[in-house]
């Protein structure tokens, strides 16, 4: 899965610094922890019908030092530590695992979405609410993300207003949402399983750890503007739609969550709620939203993406590649994320890779195939006959798994070995 280190994201869109390498503070550690429990101990089940208390565990890769919330088990940690915001196994136990510079630099309302956020992570599970979650592709798109912005906007006008304006604005987005997945087969999908998986978990965090349903309003709000302007949508819609979605079925379906289905879509069920229809026309509606701006805006960042798809198409498709075929555990940020039409993302940043065929490890861009099937680094260089490295990345094959040349001249990809008669 590759949608856990987009938390990673947020302290980019609250604009806060994040400094060169500094070790774990066990003492703020320990106060971060101290206010999750209380967080959760104050939910006391009433959300979701289960605690949302767990282990928690801080970590920093690039000092290789971690904080627990409780002492931690006799067993490998989980090389995840420190490198995502997610849920790790560790002594066989589900623990929230949190990178500490996220937590360190952003402001406590939002360190505290943050850390719920996981921990509902540790439940979905058992509430039969975790799905398939596969990248939304057509969300760097022009047409793509100009509808999911009117959507945004239309959704923020709704948890502001109250009556007759509230079903407005929510037909409103439901038009957006509606023109958006008619001009993208399978986007309706994929976009229902993110705000399931992600989207609930969001909801979870901004509810549980604001003080008040207005607070909560508030950080929802807060939300749908920093994510407004985000560069890739891609991964991260889903942490913005889902708080929205969720408040407004507060208001008017009070009682979702406890028949909620993973089969769900909460935008369906707003929409029954509210006992409302899609808006007749988009195009008319987008004139309430400032949609001709807005789409001039998307038309000039489609120009500059079509250039940067192009660069990156060579280094990652046309140019000599590895290809890692075979399933296993991948995680990575989804900042700046980019879809490169008929092939996949290209996830930036640090990424790892554990499965059948063996590891990967990098940090300048990894090419995942629309799939899920396959990744693809550019530019491999051999080493051995179980390891290649290139440019911010090494791949070290399993046993049983080898290296071979590829189709092309310069690309390698890793097959499993055929065993001897």
């Amino acid at each position: 899965m590759l949608t856990r280190v987009t938390r990673a994201a947020v302290v980019v869109i609250l604009g806060v610094a994040v400094p060169a390498a500094a070790q774990v503070d066990q003492e703020r550690a320990r106060a971060f922890f101290k206010e999750a429990q209380a967080l959760c101990e104050r939910d006391g089940g009433r959300l979701w019908g289960v605690s949302l208390c767990g282990p928690m565990v801080i970590g920093d890769a690039r000092t290789k030092t971690f904080a627990t919330s409780q002492p931690p088990p006799d067993a490998p940690r989980s090389p995840l530590v420190g490198i995502v915001n997610a849920p790790v196994q560790w002594g066989g136990v589900t623990w929230g695992s949190y990178v500490w510079d996220t937590l360190a630099n952003v402001p406590p309302q939002a360190r505290n979405e943050i850390l719920i956020h996981e921990l509902f992570h540790g439940v979905q599970p058992r509430l039969g609410l975790m799905v398939q979650n596969p990248a939304s592709e057509h969300l760097d798109a022009q047409d793509g993300r100009y509808f999911m912005r009117l959507e945004w906007r239309a959704l923020a006008r709704a948890l502001r207003e109250s009556g007759p304006q509230r079903s407005d604005a929510v037909r409103d987005a439901l038009a957006f949402r509606q023109a958006r997945q008619a001009l993208f087969p399978g986007s309706a999908e994929n976009e229902r399983a993110s705000v399931i998986t992600e989207g609930l978990a969001s909801y979870t965090g901004t509810v549980v750890a604001a003080p008040s349903p207005a607070d909560a309003t508030a950080g929802a709000l807060r939300r749908l503007a920093e994510l407004d302007s985000e560069e890739s949508l891609v991964r991260t819609f889903a942490y913005t739609s889902g708080p929205a979605y969720g408040l407004l079925l507060d208001a008017a379906s009070p009682g979702w969550r406890q028949t909620l289905r993973a089969s769900d879509d909460l935008a369906v069920l707003v929409m029954n709620a509210f006992a409302v229809q899609p808006a007749a026309d988009a195009a008319v509606s987008a004139a309430r939203y400032r949609g001709p701006e807005l789409f001039a805006a998307e038309r000039q960042r489609d120009e500059q993406r079509q250039a940067r798809v192009a660069e990156l198409r060579q280094r990652f498709v046309d140019g000599p590649v590895l290809v890692i075929r075979g399933g296993g555990g991948g995680m990575s940020s989804s900042n700046g994320a980019v879809a490169i039409p008929g092939r996949g993302t290209i996830f930036f940043g640090p990424f790892r890779f554990t499965g059948r065929p063996g590891s990967l490890e990098a940090e300048k861009g990894v090419l995942v195939s629309s799939d899920g099937g396959t990744r693809t680094v550019a530019g491999p260089v051999r080493q051995d006959d179980r390891t290649l490295t290139g440019e911010g990345w090494t791949f070290t094959a399993a046993p049983g798994w080898v290296i071979r040349e590829g189709a092309r001249r310069g690309d390698y990809e890793v097959v499993q070995q055929q065993q001897q008669p």
